[in-house]
């Protein structure tokens, strides 16, 4: 038997992409599984952006590339934090990397030694505990709820920091519970992040410009936390480029350099022709991917009458991203046919036997309460997906 290292075999599998292989194996199978489990728009990559990897295939775009992305890459990405975010970047404190999962780790890595302490609000992306414990850092969690629409406040990140703490990991908006931050929340829970030696923050804001309640806000932006914030962004999600795996980051020059020193080390530069079509991205109009925009809008407003009318589930309203995370705490310790609900992974799993849908446990993402459904799928499937589930509730009985 092959011995592993002590990493590997204590990493946990990411439960999106497991849920997503299980849901893809059942249709191999031939039953007629409907996957609400993965964070991927349906849409199709914007024409002008294809036509500039076709551009660049034409012009020989293949050789090795700069580690931390082609310079007039970085320049655009600068240019767009200017734009969008009112954030001033030189091109030397941009990394592009292969996919913003990457972005994620280098940052992590560049700044976690072990045994530091990196506070994680719940609910959060399932990458970021395991990422943290890769890097030999303790996670510390701080617990959210429904209620709270799933946020925290100045004063419970102020309760979490310690003489270990080095770094928070937050998406704005955020995945799984699709919540947002507003201007003033965040300024509250800047000001303490600004007077805080040595701490940092990787703001995620891969979600951005999916947001339907006014403007998304960068954490950098606020009084006293530039030079504390390493942005996370990326085109996978506002661009439908999710196969195109690019990511970057902006960030203090320091740090910025150690991440493309580890980037050196283990990819090198990100694909020459995703990095082309980036650009096109990046320097985009906004208003190019609006239609995308207002889909999802019309989608999650869909998606909150319906299960609305399922009795038992309790929902917040989502202001961005592409994701509803229910409460399902009412269905705990209900039966049907010889099973039992106990927690939220008895809920999912139940859910794609019994209703043939594929969501995923609020486990995962640090909440054992609440359920995640994605809604980046047609109205349709979205119609068929919830009345499968609202059958499904309907047979488990306390």
């Amino acid at each position: 038997m092959i011995k592993l290292s002590d990493r590997v075999n204590s990493l946990a599998e990411s439960a999106t992409i497991a849920m997503a292989q299980k849901s893809r194996e059942l249709k191999a199978e031939g039953k007629d599984i409907i996957s609400l489990s993965l964070g991927e728009p349906d849409f199709n990559t914007p024409d002008f952006v294809k036509e500039a990897a076709k551009k660049a295939v034409d012009e020989n775009y293949s050789k090795y590339m700069p580690v931390p992305g082609y310079l007039d890459l970085r320049e655009a990405i600068a240019a767009k934090f200017k734009r969008d975010n009112g954030l001033d970047y030189t091109a030397d404190q941009i990394v592009v990397s292969t996919g913003a999962k990457q972005s994620l780790i280098n940052s992590i890595l560049a700044l976690v030694n072990s045994g530091d302490e990196v506070i994680v609000p719940a609910p959060y992306w399932v990458t970021y505990v395991e990422q943290v414990r890769m890097a030999g850092g303790v996670p510390i969690i701080i617990e959210t709820s429904i209620d709270t629409d799933f946020k925290i406040t100045p004063n419970q990140l102020k309760e979490a920091i310690t003489s270990k703490s080095k770094l928070m990991i937050f998406s704005n908006p955020c995945n799984p519970t699709g919540s947002a931050y507003s201007e003033n929340e965040l300024a509250g829970i800047a000001k303490v992040v600004a007077k805080t030696d040595e701490f940092y923050v990787i703001s995620d804001e891969i979600y951005e410009h999916i947001i339907f309640e006014g403007k998304n806000h960068s954490f950098a932006k606020f009084p006293g936390v530039y030079d504390k914030t390493i942005t996370v962004n990326g085109v996978s999600k506002a661009f439908a480029m999710t196969g195109w795996r690019v990511g970057y980051i902006g960030a203090p020059k320091e740090i910025a350099a150690a991440c493309a020193k580890l980037q050196g080390q283990y990819t090198s530069g990100t694909g020459s022709i995703s990095q082309r079509a980036t650009k096109a991205a990046v320097e985009a109009d906004p208003k190019e991917i609006q239609f995308m925009v207002e889909a999802f809008r019309r989608r999650r407003d869909l998606v909150l009458d319906l299960l609305r009318q399922i009795d038992g589930l309790k929902i917040n309203v989502p202001e961005g991203a592409f994701y509803v995370f229910p409460d399902v705490t009412s269905f705990f310790g209900k039966s049907y046919n010889g099973k039992t609900i106990e927690n939220a992974t008895d809920l999912s799993l139940y859910l794609l036997d019994e209703a043939m849908v594929a969501t995923v446990t609020g486990v995962a993402f640090g909440d054992p309460n609440c359920i995640r459904i994605s809604y980046a799928t047609s109205e349709d499937v979205l119609i068929e997906a919830i009345s499968r589930i609202e059958k499904a509730l309907d047979k488990l009985e306390a």
